[in-house]
């Protein structure tokens, strides 16, 4: 039987997530080129390449535009990615999960200390192609220093989800089709190259039910110096993305661990 009961918040999840940074901490120079380096190739190729043609869009120049919209979805790519690849790592080949149960840790301490590690290293990336832009000039406002707990927010949004997939996967493989359907459709129509109201009007009501375009309404304003609006409305759905999946990924891998 599956087990429906509501997650317990322990202090249990502050132990899995220290474990985790302590890992980290001997892989950080790989781990930060590979979360880094890409937004940063997009910064700098479309950012100022592409930017000389288009000049400004949204009222914004093009770099600016786009570093605003680079640091919410390196956020969402950071935590997806470490909910996949290595909760999947953790939970099958390592089967580090299996060791932890078999101390006073629970499922529910481990999903939760999990998520809370996805959103810091959504953090760290988010931060650190903020930085690179506040250095190349394309964002220079003091705003976006209050980014910083919504890059957190961003990753504890959909590291729920993430892990939701690797606790059904049989394979790393399987993560194709989440990235292939739904990472790269929000990467690419959620606002990140473009304003999301040049859409046609049916897919603009379909892209703003997703969580990296309420993540961008937020973050982009702040970053550039403009005014923020329907603030509760955006942080509500990205916690309530966050607390969904939170459920439904418990719910899982305790059906994957303990079944």
């Amino acid at each position: 039987m599956i087990d429906w009961r509501l997650p317990e918040m322990r202090f249990g999840m502050f132990l899995v997530w220290r474990r985790n940074l302590l890992v980290w901490r001997k892989l950080l120079i790989p781990s930060l080129l590979f979360n880094f380096g890409e937004p940063f190739l997009y910064l700098l190729g479309l950012g100022l390449g592409l930017g000389r043609f288009v000049g400004e869009l949204g009222g914004l120049p093009y770099l600016t535009f786009l570093a605003s919209g680079l640091i919410a979805s390196s956020s969402m790519n950071t935590a997806t990615f470490e909910g996949l690849f290595s909760v999947y790592t953790r939970m099958v080949p390592q089967q580090t999960y299996e060791g932890m149960l078999a101390t006073p840790l629970e499922v529910d301490d481990i999903v939760a200390g999990e998520m809370l590690w996805c959103a810091t290293k959504g953090l760290f990336s988010s931060s650190a192609i903020l930085l690179v832009a506040f250095l190349l000039g394309a964002i220079s406002h003091w705003q976006a220093l209050l980014c910083i707990p919504l890059f957190f927010l961003t990753g504890l949004c959909f590291a729920g989800p993430a892990i939701m997939v690797a606790s059904f996967s049989r394979s790393y493989d399987f993560f194709n089709y989440y990235v292939t359907l739904v990472l790269t459709p929000m990467f690419i129509f959620c606002g990140v190259f473009y304003p999301v109201a040049t859409l046609p009007d049916f897919a603009q009501s379909v892209v703003r039910l997703l969580p990296l375009s309420h993540s961008i309404a937020l973050i982009r304003p702040l970053a550039t110096g403009q005014e923020i609006s329907q603030v509760i409305l955006h942080i509500g759905v990205l916690l309530a993305f966050a607390l969904v999946s939170f459920y439904w990924a418990v719910v899982l891998v305790r059906r994957r661990l303990i079944q």
